[in-house]
């Protein structure tokens, strides 16, 4: 009795693992995939008619970040949609959140330059004094190939200091 069903679970085994007739599993007719075609992509949100993604907040506040004091570095790598640029500076406060490179709307872009300026929101109570490295405060913005054209250097601002960095 042994041998039979050994046999015939090794047969099953063997068969499902074919694209023949003999296949248990095809007995019952393919299942043929259906083809829909849409013009838009299903990736990409809708827009709404003042050209907002339906999931983007309708409330979009200003941001409201003043200078950091200086930039210590500023690294640029280069990432599947485009460039990652990395900022390292130093607040004069203790606390400071919401660090953002920001692009400000005028001559952004002169001359192959692409300035961006390191701006961050201090807190209410602002505590003064420490180290340089208690105070130090990281971002990065990725920016895609489309927005990076024409661009040769990467400077990034703070209030006391500036640096650049060449665009691979």
């Amino acid at each position: 009795m042994r041998i039979p069903v050994l046999l015939l679970l090794t047969s099953t085994l063997a068969l499902s693992a074919c694209q023949s007739r003999w296949n248990p599993s095809n007995w019952w007719g393919k299942d043929q995939p259906s083809q829909v075609q849409t013009d838009t992509n299903a990736l990409i949100p809708e827009k709404t008619e003042d050209g907002r993604s339906f999931f983007q907040s309708q409330e979009t506040a200003e941001y409201r970040g003043l200078p950091i004091n200086r930039v210590t570095s500023v690294d640029i790598h280069k990432v599947t949609e485009g460039r990652l640029i990395m900022a390292v500076g130093v607040s004069s406060v203790h606390g400071t959140s919401d660090i953002r490179l920001v692009v400000p709307s005028e001559n952004a872009l002169n001359g192959g330059v692409l300035t961006l300026n390191l701006m961050g929101r201090p807190p209410v109570e602002p505590i003064i004094g420490g180290s340089d490295q208690s105070r130090e405060v990281t971002t990065a913005v990725v920016l895609t190939e489309q927005e990076m054209a024409g661009v040769r250097t990467i400077r990034v601002k703070a209030l006391t200091n500036s640096l650049d960095r060449r665009a691979r």
